[in-house]
C-alpha cells in the first residue's frame, strides 16, 4: 500500500518576493498571481505545502504589517488553492513585543485528498486531527500547537534585540511523525568585519544560536522524532578565504575613516593591467569584477568556502547543492538574474534534516527555478518512506 504525498518545503528567497515585495504593497497584483500559481507546484500536485517565512511584513514592518492577513486571505481564497480544504497559519506580527517578536512565519495547506494528518499539541502533548482553516497571528506565544522562541538576547551581537529565532511545529501524516522547524539566524552586518577573520565572528554566533536550536527540538520534554530544519540560516561563505581567491594576484589598499581611524574601504587591484579594480569591500559593498564566477558551474568553486555546516555534521545533513548561491539576487526584477554588489554570494538559505530524517529519503532529483525574475532558487523532488509499507513523495522548494 502507499501513500502518495508531497511536501512544498519553501523558504527565504521565495518568501523575500513575497513578504517584501508583495505585501509591502497591495498595488502588485500581477506578481501576487504569478507567485500563488508558482506555489502550488501544479506540475507534481503536491498533497501537503509547507511554506516558511522570515521577516513577515518586510524589514518596514510597522507600516507594511498591515497587508500580510490581506495576501493570505487572498492565498487561502484563490483557485490555485481551492482544493486545500485544510490550512493553518501561524504569522508572528506582535512587532510591539520586543522581546518576542521573531517576525516568523509558517503556513501549511493539506490537500481534500489526504484524510490522515494530525498536528501536535505541545502542551496536552497529543495530536490532534486537523479540520478546517485556521489563522493565528496576534496569539502565537500562548499557541499549544507550535513553539516559538526568539534567541536569548545575550546571543544577539552586541546584545541589540533584531528579529531571530525559530519556530517548530509538529505533524503526524498516517505514521509517519516529523517536526518543521523554521528559522532565522544571524547575518553579517560589515563584510569588513567577516573578512578579518577565518572564520569569521559572526560564523561563531550563527553556530551558537543553531546549537540552541537543536538542543531544544531534542530535548528531554517531548519525544524525539525526525526533524526537517528550514529557513534563513544565513550561512556565508568565509569571506577572507572567498578574497584570497578571487584576488591571489592582486594588491590590496586600505582606506581608514578619518575620525576614528578604522578600515573603512578595502581596494584589490589587479598587479598589471593597468592596475584595474576588480573588488571593493565595505560594510555593506561587496563588488567584484566579475559575477560570472559565481554562477559558473553552479559555483561548485566556492562549495569549498562553505564550512559553517561542518560542525553540524552528526546533527544535521543535507541533500547536494547543484545550484549557484541563492543570495543576494537583485530586488529589481529587471536585473533579475545579477546579484546585489552589497554582500558576497552565498547559500544562505538552506533545507536541512537529522539522520532519521535522511534515512526517510529513498531518491532525489535536485534541480534549480527562478520566480518572477528576481528570485532564484533550488527545488528538490524526492521519496521518503513511512514505514515498510507507506512511501510519501517529498518536493522541497528552496
Amino acid at each position: 500500500m502507499k501513500l502518495n504525498n508531497i511536501f512544498g518545503l519553501m523558504t527565504r528567497h521565495i518568501l523575500t518576493l513575497l513578504l517584501s515585495c508583495l505585501i509591502r504593497t497591495a498595488k502588485n497584483i500581477t506578481w501576487r498571481r504569478s507567485w500563488l500559481r508558482f506555489i502550488t507546484v501544479q506540475s507534481h500536485k503536491p498533497h501537503f505545502i509547507a511554506v516558511h517565512c522570515q521577516e513577515v511584513g518586510g524589514k518596514n514592518f510597522e507600516a507594511s504589517m498591515s497587508h500580510v492577513d490581506c495576501f493570505v486571505k487572498e492565498l487561502l481564497s484563490s483557485d490555485a488553492m481551492k482544493e486545500y480544504n485544510r490550512a493553518r497559519v501561524y504569522l508572528d506580527e506582535n512587532y510591539k513585543s520586543q522581546e518576542h517578536f521573531t517576525a516568523l512565519g509558517s503556513c501549511y495547506f493539506i490537500h481534500e485528498s489526504l484524510k490522515n494528518i494530525h498536528q501536535f499539541d505541545f502542551k496536552a502533548k497529543k495530536f490532534k486531527k486537523l479540520v478546517g482553516k485556521e489563522i493565528y497571528s496576534d496569539t502565537l506565544d500562548s499557541s499549544p500547537m507550535l513553539e516559538k522562541e526568539k534567541f536569548p538576547q545575550d546571543y544577539f551581537p552586541e546584545c541589540k534585540w533584531s528579529r531571530k529565532g525559530f519556530i517548530r511545529t509538529r505533524w503526524a501524516l498516517a505514521d509517519c511523525t516529523f517536526d518543521l522547524v523554521n528559522i532565522h539566524l544571524f547575518h553579517d552586518a560589515s563584510n569588513i568585519l567577516a573578512w578579518e577573520k577565518s572564520p569569521s565572528v559572526y560564523s561563531g554566533t550563527r553556530q551558537k544560536a543553531l546549537g540552541f536550536v537543536l538542543d531544544r527540538i531534542t530535548d528531554q520534554r517531548f519525544e524525539k522524532v525526525p526533524y526537517f530544519v528550514f529557513g534563513d540560516f544565513n550561512f556565508r561563505l568565509d569571506t577572507r578565504q572567498v578574497v584570497e581567491s578571487l584576488c591571489s594576484t592582486a594588491t590590496m589598499q586600505t582606506v581608514r575613516a578619518g575620525d576614528t581611524n578604522c578600515v573603512d574601504k578595502l581596494i584589490f587591484r589587479e598587479s598589471e593591467n593597468d592596475r584595474k579594480v576588480v573588488l571593493e569591500i565595505e560594510k555593506k559593498l561587496f563588488n567584484y569584477i566579475n559575477q560570472d564566477v559565481f554562477r559558473e558551474n553552479n559555483g561548485t568553486l566556492f562549495l569549498q568556502f562553505d564550512s559553517e555546516l561542518s560542525c553540524f555534521k552528526e546533527r544535521l545533513h543535507e541533500l547536494e547543492i547543484s545550484f549557484p548561491p541563492s543570495y543576494p539576487y537583485s530586488e529589481d526584477s529587471s536585473q533579475g538574474k545579477q546579484y546585489m554588489v552589497t554582500r558576497c554570494p552565498a547559500w544562505c538559505d538552506r533545507i536541512l534534516m537529522s539522520a532519521t530524517a535522511k534515512d526517510l529519503v529513498l531518491k532525489v532529483s535536485l534541480y534549480s527555478v527562478g520566480i518572477s525574475g528576481n528570485s532564484h532558487s533550488s527545488c528538490c523532488y524526492t521519496s521518503v518512506t513511512c514505514s515498510n509499507t507507506r512511501n510519501v513523495d517529498l518536493y522541497i522548494h528552496h
